[in-house]
């Protein structure tokens, strides 16, 4: 895997939406925070564009992320926000620039369908972290800031991940796994099932993490990953935050934890549970594409390689 340079401090930040637009005063508030954490700003044209649900045209979102990757005044690139647009495009994404120009890259939510492409085409290492708007204009708090920084910043290993204080990772099978850690928000990965950007878990750990579901859509979201054989390649499983994830609709219902009873524990991977990456606060900083060991014994994730040179 191509390793991105570590961010150091006075570095120039591009900042893109990708996916769904905010509003003017987020991306000033989100720009000054980022600017608080000691780094300087660019802000992509996407940013202030808006068509529809959009964050600009197709075009214009594509062309955002291609040339922040080719600007060499550029060191890192932080996504606005998620929402919805990631996907419509990746075959408009220049994966040959993004391999001759690695560069640090976070976000997470809509961002998973950017991860898993740059992962697979361009093989760079990429971050599953804080985004500018959703999270860094609001202000990070002490731990989410404090992993955010360590990893994009810490040119070796980032070692243990621990949850932040008083929220315990909990043992779902247990057992060891080695592999790099690919994945992201469940919604986006199961839509990559049948394209050219489907996910491949063989000898790998799959992150996965949600907001917003019903049981019964997790259900299937995961019997998808399961029917296309996603689980059974992957050498372990990591589950994140599922914020709002338990039924409020429905009287009968499966609860999100004999969802995963039934859906992920009979394939005997090594799986964590609420781990605290994802849609919540605090939350650790991921990086997708370098080695880890995952003793779900001990519910302990271990990084054993830098993400950064």
């Amino acid at each position: 895997m191509l390793k991105p340079k570590a961010l150091k401090l006075g570095d120039m930040i591009g900042i893109i939406a990708p996916s769904s637009p905010t509003t003017e005063a987020n991306v000033k508030l989100a720009k000054e925070q980022v600017e608080g954490l000691g780094f300087k700003v660019k802000l992509g044209p996407s940013c202030y564009a808006t068509h529809g649900y959009l964050a600009g045209t197709d075009q214009l979102r594509a062309d955002d992320l291609n040339n922040m990757f080719y600007d060499k005044e550029i060191k890192g690139i932080i996504c606005l926000r998620g929402g919805y647009g990631a996907p419509r495009i990746l075959n408009k994404i220049d994966f040959e620039l993004i391999k001759a120009n690695p560069k640090v890259f976070v976000g997470y939510s809509d961002i998973t369908a950017l991860h898993m492409s740059i992962n697979q085409i361009s093989n760079l290492v990429t971050f599953h972290g804080p985004m500018a708007s959703s999270d860094i204009a609001d202000g990070l708090d002490d731990f989410s800031k404090k992993e955010f920084l360590r990893a994009i910043m810490e040119p070796q290993p980032m070692g243990h991940i621990f949850n932040p204080k008083d929220k315990n990772i909990q043992c779902l099978v247990g057992g060891k796994a080695r592999g790099v850690i690919i994945g992201g928000n469940l919604s986006l990965v199961t839509a990559t099932i049948g394209t050219t950007y489907e996910i491949d878990t063989r000898g790998k750990i799959l992150f996965l993490e949600e907001i917003g579901e019903e049981p019964y859509k997790v259900d299937r979201m995961l019997t998808q990953l399961a029917l296309a054989g996603k689980l059974k390649d992957a050498t372990g499983i990591i589950l994140g935050d599922w914020n709002d994830c338990e039924s409020t609709k429905h009287y009968e219902s499966l609860s999100l934890m004999e969802v995963f009873q039934e859906i992920i524990v009979p394939h005997g991977k090594p799986t964590i549970f609420d781990l605290k990456a994802g849609h919540c606060t605090p939350q650790v900083t991921l990086p997708f594409g370098v080695n880890a060991c995952l003793d779900a014994y001990e519910c302990k994730l271990t990084i054993e390689e830098s993400g950064l040179i």
